[in-house]
């Protein structure tokens, strides 16, 4: 069954109170937070690039205070360990049996801080909850329950003692975009208020983490018209054949842009899919996923430029509504 327009109003209306309520931890910050969200009502992960100090630990504390959740941060190091993350086992003298004690994953928000600070093995730990919502230990599974939002962070500068992101676990996270710093404005404003150094913690639940649920599963019923699911797989496509590119946009790339333009269109209260959705979508979705030709990154080629090439290669067909 499809999402009403009835329906649509109602998330509109809910998502915009969602992300003023985390746009006051922070400031200016609207699109950003209005992706992140995007990312968790359609059950994906972001990873976050940016320099230290921008605002990624508020950001998640004060998700996870808007949907009555709770947040954790893990500092990813190099000597961190998967049961660090996941949890382990442990035997109980008293009552003479295993138990399971969780790790920090199971939470509503998951704050992986620099992450690519751990050995491979760790960031596959991680990664392997991400993709599957459950973490298996003696063969017990443990699931770790909805809304689950991982944001993974990793730090542009500073590389020394650092391990890459494989490109198959960088095609797991479903966005890839940067808070950046605020403006001169918004810096006053920071600076006025400096003395609060926990701006999430006096923020009110707008919903709660049952309600996010709800949220997902309606989301999931917005209306994707054949032509518009047939413009992106073009843009997929055209990435692909383009010359810069060794690797284009996976399938798991194709489906992660459905998955959260249904979202999208929804926080715009709309109950289908319109192709300038996947425009506006086709960076923070795609460009982390691609590989680029060896010559063509030295020569100044960009991922984000070969997608904006594509959007202008393509197409777009007029937009409809559902029918």
């Amino acid at each position: 069954m499809s999402m009403t327009p009835e329906q649509a109003a109602w998330f509109r209306d809910t998502f915009t109170r969602l992300v003023d309520n985390v746009d006051q931890a922070l400031l200016g910050k609207r699109e950003v937070v209005g992706l992140v969200l995007s990312a968790m009502l359609a059950e994906g992960h972001v990873l976050l690039e940016d320099a230290p100090g921008t605002g990624k630990t508020s950001l998640a504390k004060a998700i996870a205070a808007s949907v009555q959740g709770t947040s954790t941060r893990i500092q990813f190091t190099p000597d961190l360990l998967p049961s660090d993350v996941t949890g382990v086992t442990i035997y109980d003298q008293q009552n003479h049996r295993f138990e399971f004690h969780r790790g920090p994953v199971f939470a509503s928000i998951v704050l992986a801080d620099e992450i690519n600070r751990a050995s491979p093995k760790t960031q596959s730990a991680l990664l392997e909850v991400m993709e599957e919502s459950r973490v298996t230990v003696d063969g017990v599974a443990h699931e770790v329950g909805r809304p689950f939002l991982v944001i993974a962070t990793q730090n542009p500068i500073e590389q020394s003692g650092t391990y890459k992101l494989p490109e198959a676990q960088l095609d797991r996270f479903m966005l890839k975009i940067s808070i950046g710093y605020p403006t001169l404005a918004v810096t006053e404003r920071i600076l006025v208020g400096a003395v609060d150094r926990n701006p999430s913690a006096s923020l009110s639940a707008v919903i709660t983490t049952g309600a996010v649920a709800d949220m997902a599963d309606l989301a999931a019923t917005v209306h994707v018209d054949p032509v518009v699911a047939r413009y992106a797989a073009q843009l997929v496509e055209h990435t692909r054949a383009a010359e810069a590119t060794r690797l284009g946009v996976s399938v798991r790339g194709a489906i992660s842009m459905m998955r959260v333009a249904k979202v999208y269109a929804a926080a715009q209260g709309r109950h289908f899919v319109v192709p300038d959705d996947i425009k506006t979508l086709a960076v923070p979705v795609w460009a982390h996923r691609l590989v680029l030709d060896p010559e063509a990154e030295f020569s100044g080629t960009t991922a984000e430029s070969v997608i904006q090439r594509a959007l202008a290669a393509v197409d777009a067909p007029l937009a409809r509504a559902a029918g």
